[in-house]
């Protein structure tokens, strides 16, 4: 286990936060691209030995404090029996609806479906450097019920039926099983709440949530109002993740238990050099002269990296952040 990322988890004061960045073995990266050039990203994912190998490669190129399991937040749809594929993003053959739910309920099925992941986690542990850190991730249940339900006219109400009979569980599996094969962390990445009103957030949506909430497990969601972090952080999370709408000063002066995983803006991360060398350092220094206690903070981006950032923009990234803070 990485010592920077265990610090932070268990929120022991360090100089130097710990580092990773959403979807950093990614399309960015020389060493994914040369993998996806004769293989497909299924076959990546569901492969353990070259899921393994890309999880390493920014490992080795980059020296992130974290390593992330190799997948998709979608597949636990595909193993309760909705047919998807990859081209180049995700399509689902049909989504589900109130006419074929009762057939889309078998979470044994899913979980049994799920192994690849398990053994990829377990062949990932097996090749990753001792003194990094390991960590899983599952789709956020209001996430996946977008993608599930498509452009399908169901209401919220058949979405909370569903979860609660049948997504929730099955999340809680993958969860136990992405720990039970290594995993020190699960993320669960909840990007998709575009169309759910705060109201509905803490009301209805919030309770689902806190079934989620253990030691073991982290919660981020991209555009999540203030608010309702409030609300999240009344669960008994392992962590947060906040993107860069969130003032990282605060959220860190304000979060007592836990890590708090973020949040430098990624768009930044393709300005040319000197705009991005000059935020990066603002970034740091800003936080440096707040004061704050950075106790269990995690440095990361505030989303996922994006596919056309350089990857020397990475390397000075990682440079300047634990330069900062030495």
């Amino acid at each position: 286990m990485n010592k920077k990322f265990e610090n932070a988890c268990n929120r022991k004061s360090q100089k130097v936060p710990p580092i990773w960045f959403m979807r950093q073995a990614g399309r960015y990266h020389s060493h994914y691209r040369d993998l996806k050039k004769v293989n497909t990203f299924e076959l990546l994912c569901k492969t353990p030995e070259l899921a393994a190998e890309v999880a390493l490669g920014p490992i080795k190129e980059f020296d992130y404090d974290v390593s992330i399991l190799f997948s998709d937040i979608l597949f636990p749809l595909e193993g309760l029996g909705l047919p998807l594929r990859f081209d180049p993003g995700p399509k689902f053959q049909f989504n589900l609806s109130k006419d074929n739910v009762k057939h889309l309920r078998d979470i044994d099925k899913a979980i049994e479906f799920l192994s690849f992941q398990r053994d990829a986690l377990i062949t990932t542990r097996a090749i990753l450097p001792k003194r990094k850190s390991l960590i899983g991730f599952v789709g956020g249940p209001w996430t996946l019920m977008n993608y599930a339900c498509g452009r399908a006219k169901v209401t919220d109400k058949f979405k909370l039926d569903y979860m609660k009979s049948t997504l929730i569980p099955l999340l809680k599996r993958n969860i136990d099983l992405q720990i039970n094969a290594g995993a020190e962390k699960v993320m669960i990445f909840d990007s998709g709440l575009q169309n759910m009103s705060t109201k509905f957030f803490n009301s209805k949506y919030s309770p689902l949530l806190m079934s989620l909430a253990m030691p073991q497990t982290a919660y981020y969601s991209r555009n999540l109002p203030r608010k309702c972090i409030n609300k999240v952080v009344e669960g008994d999370w392992g962590g947060i993740g906040v993107d860069s709408k969130i003032d990282i000063i605060d959220c860190l002066a304000t979060v007592d238990k836990g890590f708090v995983q973020g949040n430098f803006d990624e768009s930044k991360m393709l300005l040319p050099k000197h705009k991005f060398m000059y935020e990066i350092e603002r970034y740091c220094d800003d936080i440096r002269k707040s004061k704050v206690d950075t106790t269990g903070w995690v440095c990361g981006l505030g989303h996922g990296i994006d596919k056309t950032t350089p990857e020397e923009h990475v390397h000075l990234f990682i440079e300047t952040v634990r330069n900062r803070f030495s």
